[in-house]
Order: structure tokens, then sequence, then C-alpha cells
């Protein structure tokens, strides 16, 4: 696993379209995500079992929030600003009053993390709520890790068409996403 402000090239790369640079970018931050949302559960008194979705929470806050970035900063605050937000927002939504400070365990090494089969299920049913062309470049772009550019041309549409339809669909998710949380 790279260290965390050794990925601001790369986040740097990745906003200016890269969009190699930006699946390498979430591979990177998803596996530090998942050790420092774990410790984060545990510390808090609470299991494991929903890390993956405080995860996807946050990948896709620094997903819609990614241009807030201030490059001239270091990238390792701004991820943990996100991160101890949506741990608190989960820990908040199911009672937890207690502070729990992330920072404790942004630095921890890595665990082997196990993905909850029913967050994989969860991912599914709600991707196939989305309007066939929405679904396909989100599974293409997402998912499978191809390149706008080749999704474009596969679909018959602009490069262009297809971030912005990207965007419009990851922003549908979060909705989604929201309401079955609440």
């Amino acid at each position: 696993m790279a260290d965390l402000n050794d990925l601001a090239a790369l986040m740097k790369t990745a906003r200016r379209g890269d969009d190699e640079a930006y699946r390498r970018l979430l591979g990177e931050v998803t596996m530090w995500l998942r050790v420092v949302v774990r410790r984060g559960l545990v510390s808090a008194g609470r299991g494991a079992a929903d890390c993956e979705d405080i995860v996807q929470e946050t990948l896709l806050a620094m997903h819609l929030k990614r241009d807030t970035w201030d490059e001239t900063r270091p990238l390792a605050p701004w991820l943990r600003a996100i991160a101890r937000h949506k741990l608190a927002d989960y820990l908040r939504r199911r009672g937890f009053t207690d502070h729990v400070d992330i920072d404790d365990h942004s630095d921890a090494p890595e665990l082997v993390v196990d993905v909850d089969a029913s967050s994989v299920l969860d991912s599914r049913q709600m991707l196939a709520s989305l309007p066939e062309r929405q679904r396909r470049i989100v599974q293409e772009i997402s998912v499978e890790g191809r390149r706008a550019a080749d999704v474009a041309r596969g679909l018959g549409m602009t490069e262009g068409a297809v971030r912005v339809t990207l965007h419009r669909a990851l922003k549908a998710l979060a909705v989604l996403y929201r309401q079955d949380r609440s």
C-alpha cells in the first residue's frame, strides 16, 4: 500500500482526466480506508460488519468533493476529514454519542479485510436501479476500471457525455444510498 501523501500526484493527474490514475488512486485509498474505518468501528465498540458501507460512502464523498481538495496541501488530512465525518455520521445514525478520533488509526498497519457479501448485494441492487446507460457506464468505469474514452467509443458517445453521465449516476447512487441507510 502506497503512502497516502504519495497519492497526491495520482489525485492531481486523476483530476486532470487520467482515468487510469483515478482507478489506481481509488484502489490505494480503498485499502487505507478499510483499515482506518475498521479500527474506528472497533474502538467505538462496534463490530466491523458495516465497514464496507462506510468505506463506500467515503469514496463516494471523495469522488463528489474531489474538486475541493487544494493541490498545494497534503492529500492525507483531506481524506482523513472525509473518513472521520462519514464514520461519525454512521455512528450517530446508530445512536452512538461518544467521540472516536479516526486519526488515531489512520497510520496503522494494514489489516486483512473480508468484504461482507451483503454489501456486494446492496451495490448490485443499487446499480440495477439505474437506467441502462448509466448502469453500464458506472459498471465499466467504476467497477471494471475502463477508461472513459473507451466506454464512450463503445457507446457511441463523446467522452464528455460519458463523464457527465457517470457523475449524474454517482449522484443518483449517493441519494439511493442515503435513503437506504436512513
